[in-house]
Formats: structure tokens, C-alpha cells, sequence
């Protein structure tokens, strides 16, 4: 069984994250290093290392792994790095960045899931990660600046992006996905100065969005 779990998580990288672009090493390696198995429902454990979005419970689902592997490309965390998480889900990239040496504050808005995956990253012995049961879009946190924010589902519009954005210390960087099915786009933000930000689009995806998200204006007729 654990010669399949560990050919499976190989495949992982070689088969879905590598050919999709992420070509980082310490990405690379942080997916290598964390098994994804513990954060993955009983029901679901066979697909553990497969390229789907899997269900968690409470409407919620885990990133395909490719998304994870950009994610972590993209936001470049280095040790010491402060980071905010918005929608901690399972609690699997919460323990990527981690892993990579960031200070991880991770905001949840399901008291069920914020619960369960405080209790799984303690069992692992994750240390630097804060999970708060908390609305990440209701207001700035507190703990901030942050040298990177991982926003792990879409937001239709860009309602929100001031707010995260003024979160960012100069140098931070903003990752996130905007837009509705069937397009939407991943998008990495920048912050260069107090008031300059670059805005570098990714690659197309489709993720569920976030709870409590702005939603798009209907037409008027």
C-alpha cells in the first residue's frame, strides 16, 4: 500500500504538476514532502493524487493539484514569510506553506472545517500555522502586512482586491482567481510600492468561489 501511495504522489509531480508549468523546486518538493492522504476524506482516498477537485464536505472541495503547485510557484514563500490563507478547507495548502518555512494565518469561514483541520495539522505536528474560524473578505486582518495571501477559491469580480491588496507589505505578492464559469483567471498581484501594484495574469481555470463573495451586478431591464 505505501509503495502505491508514494508511486501515486510521484506521478503526481511527473504526470499533472510538471507538464502544467510548475517547474519551481521547493514547490516541487513541498508536494513531494507532504502526503496528501491525511487531509483527503475516507470516501475519497483513492483519489488522493488525482488531477480532480475533491470533495471535503460543507460545499467545500480541495484544489486540484496542479492549482496548488502554480499557487505555490507563484507566491514564492521564503522562511519567515507572514501568510495570509483565505479558505483553509482541508488544511493541505495551509501545511505546503508551511512546510516552506512561512508563518501561516489561515482564515476559515466553516466552524466545522476550521475545527477539523486545526485538529489534523496539530496531529501532523504542523507548527506556524493560526486557522481562525473568520470571514476572510469581511475586513483586513489585523496581523498584517503579509509577504504573500493565498486566496484558495474564486471571486467573481474584483470587489475584494483592494482590500487584500492593502494587506500586502512591499515586495508581497497576491494570489487569487477572478471570474465566473466557465472562465475565470488565476492572476498573481504584486505590490512594488505603497501605492503601485503589477497585475500578472496566470493561466484560465474554473474553482469554486468563495462564501459570502461580491457578487456580480444582474442586467437592468
Amino acid at each position: 500500500m505505501e509503495e502505491s501511495i508514494e508511486l501515486a504522489r510521484f506521478n503526481m509531480i511527473q504526470q499533472q504538476i510538471r507538464p502544467w508549468g510548475v517547474l519551481d523546486d521547493r514547490a516541487l518538493e513541498a508536494m513531494t514532502e507532504i502526503p496528501r492522504e491525511p487531509f483527503v476524506p475516507d470516501a475519497y482516498l483513492g483519489l488522493a493524487y488525482s488531477d480532480i477537485e475533491i470533495p471535503i464536505g460543507s460545499a467545500a472541495s480541495m484544489l486540484a493539484p496542479r492549482i496548488v503547485g502554480h499557487l505555490l510557484q507563484a507566491l514564492a514563500v521564503k522562511p519567515g514569510d507572514k501568510v495570509l490563507e483565505i479558505g483553509t478547507g482541508s488544511g493541505y495548502v495551509s501545511a505546503c506553506l508551511s512546510w516552506l518555512g512561512a508563518r501561516v494565518f489561515s482564515l476559515e469561514i466553516d466552524a466545522t472545517l476550521a475545527a477539523e483541520a486545526r485538529e489534523r495539522l496539530a496531529a501532523l505536528k504542523f507548527e506556524r500555522i493560526e486557522i481562525r474560524e473568520a470571514d476572510g473578505l469581511a475586513g483586513p486582518v489585523a496581523d498584517g502586512p503579509f509577504e504573500a495571501i493565498a486566496v484558495t477559491g474564486s471571486m467573481p469580480t474584483d470587489a475584494s482586491l483592494d482590500m487584500l491588496k492593502d494587506q500586502l507589505a512591499i515586495g508581497g505578492r497576491l494570489f487569487c482567481v477572478i471570474g465566473e464559469d466557465p472562465l475565470m483567471h488565476a492572476i498573481l498581484i504584486t505590490r512594488l510600492s505603497k501605492r503601485d501594484f503589477r497585475r500578472q495574469p496566470l493561466f484560465e481555470t474554473s474553482v469554486p468561489a468563495l462564501r459570502n463573495v461580491t457578487e456580480p451586478a444582474g442586467f437592468a431591464f
